[in-house]
């Protein structure tokens, strides 16, 4: 049986919780692989709506292994925390059912300061970030500074770890007009803390090895999408992981042999949430319509979401990146009763044709869209369980954008309801 990755075609948002709950009631391991508490997935599952941040899908189910893996950044008071409240749902969660590498840094009090005040100076110039630590996290990651989570277990090594943390940080925040950081205080936060989480901590290539050799099924959750990649997005508008398939491997301590199948969750239009390039976005009554009709707030930041057209080239783009097999296209329903509907094929730059996004931030911010329009229906397909449940213009439309983006419609989604789909092509089966 095959393993098989879920990552998001355009920014994030493409509706990936009612994609990823289906897979994970057939996985026998899901795991998360990069990113933090900035994402978010709504699962409902018999009627019971479970918002999850930081913990892998797997967790609501039972007999499933749910594993953190290395590439993410952890906050582990948020993530406690959401342990709670998950349990009190009346889902039980134990180190029998949830594993967090042991070499995965942690997300502390003042990753999540600096990320605002960041933010702040930065005024009309602002990324748009969540504010929880995420960046400064991977930062420190990179710089070789970071506390991960096994060093918990020893007090000592803790201690000496928050004194080189704290050196570069406090120099920080002295210049940036902060308090600084008092490294005690810190200390104590954290051997708090390691009884409780410490318990969870594991080498996770070993478990998703020995799983691998057990024939089980793995389920790699992407979250956000890969125009936030931070090498393959609109940079500097982008999170600070590598969010595209092929960390799913490195991000979980396995070999790039494990992916068999890449899932890429797929809009059928196009929205965005805080600040950057938008090649395709509709600042009228028909972008106003789109986000009234799809609900487009964001999971974790309940901000607006800018709403376009579908942008054919930026799927392509993410397509090829991946390594995408197939995509599972949401909210097509959305679209329906409309007379008209346009589907972004090419980009003009300076009156020069391009057929993707280049990366220069002087160029992204001069593309023109070009359009192909499409009729419309006024039928429904909201609820449709098969192609001929489908108005013609409907299936024309699904048709256009595998033809753009060069890659098959593996399962269709026709509304939020977990019934609500058509499966073309099962990706455990490879």
């Amino acid at each position: 049986m095959a393993n098989v990755v879920v990552v998001g075609s355009q920014w994030g948002d493409e509706g990936k919780g009612k994609i990823v709950d289906w897979l994970s009631e057939r996985a026998d391991v899901v795991v998360r692989f990069q990113g933090g508490h900035n994402a978010g997935h709504t699962l409902v599952i018999d009627g019971v709506t479970y918002k999850l941040n930081m913990l892998p899908s797997g967790v609501v189910r039972g007999g499933k292994l749910s594993i953190i893996g290395n590439g993410v950044v952890l906050d582990p008071w948020a993530l406690l925390k959401e342990i709670d409240s998950i349990r009190k749902q009346d889902i039980n969660i134990s180190p029998e059912n949830l594993c967090i590498a042991d070499n995965a840094p942690l997300i502390l009090p003042l990753h999540g300061n600096l990320d605002r005040a960041r933010e702040e100076a930065l005024g009309k110039a602002k990324i748009g970030t969540t504010g929880r630590g995420i960046g400064p996290a991977y930062e420190d990651k990179v710089a070789r500074r970071a506390i991960r989570v096994g060093d918990l277990a020893d007090p000592e090594v803790l201690d000496d770890k928050i004194n080189k943390l704290l050196f570069h940080h406090n120099a920080l925040l002295r210049g940036l007009g902060m308090e600084e950081i008092d490294g005690n205080n810190l200390l104590g936060q954290l051997i708090e803390l390691a009884p409780k989480l410490l318990p969870y901590a594991d080498a996770v290539w070993k478990k998703l090895d020995e799983a691998r050799k057990l024939g089980k099924r793995i389920l790699f959750e992407g979250a956000q999408g890969t125009m936030l990649d931070i090498d393959h997005g609109t940079y500097p508008f982008v999170t600070s992981s590598s969010v595209v398939a092929g960390q799913a491997a490195a991000g979980s301590g396995q070999g790039p042999g494990t992916i068999d199948y890449v899932l890429g969750i797929t809009k059928a239009y196009t929205t965005r949430v805080g600040s950057g390039p938008f090649p395709t976005e509709l600042e009228d009554k028909v972008g106003q319509g789109l986000g009234k009709r799809g609900r487009e707030f964001g999971t974790v930041t309940g901000r607006p979401r800018r709403c376009g057209w579908f942008d054919a080239v930026l799927v392509r783009q993410a397509v090829k990146v991946n390594g995408i097999n197939g995509i599972a296209l949401t909210k097509i329903d959305v679209l329906d009763g409309m007379d008209e509907i346009k589907l972004c094929t090419g980009y003009r730059i300076d009156g020069k044709f391009y057929d993707h996004l280049p990366a220069s931030t002087v160029k992204q911010q001069k593309v023109e869209a070009i359009y192909e329009s499409m009729e419309g229906w006024a039928d429904t397909t909201e609820g449709a369980r098969s192609w001929a449940e489908l108005p013609a213009t409907a299936v024309q439309y699904i048709r256009r954008i595998e033809e753009l983006i060069e890659a098959p419609v593996a399962l269709l989604s026709t509304g939020p309801e977990r019934e609500a789909s058509i499966l073309v092509h099962d990706p455990f089966i490879g």
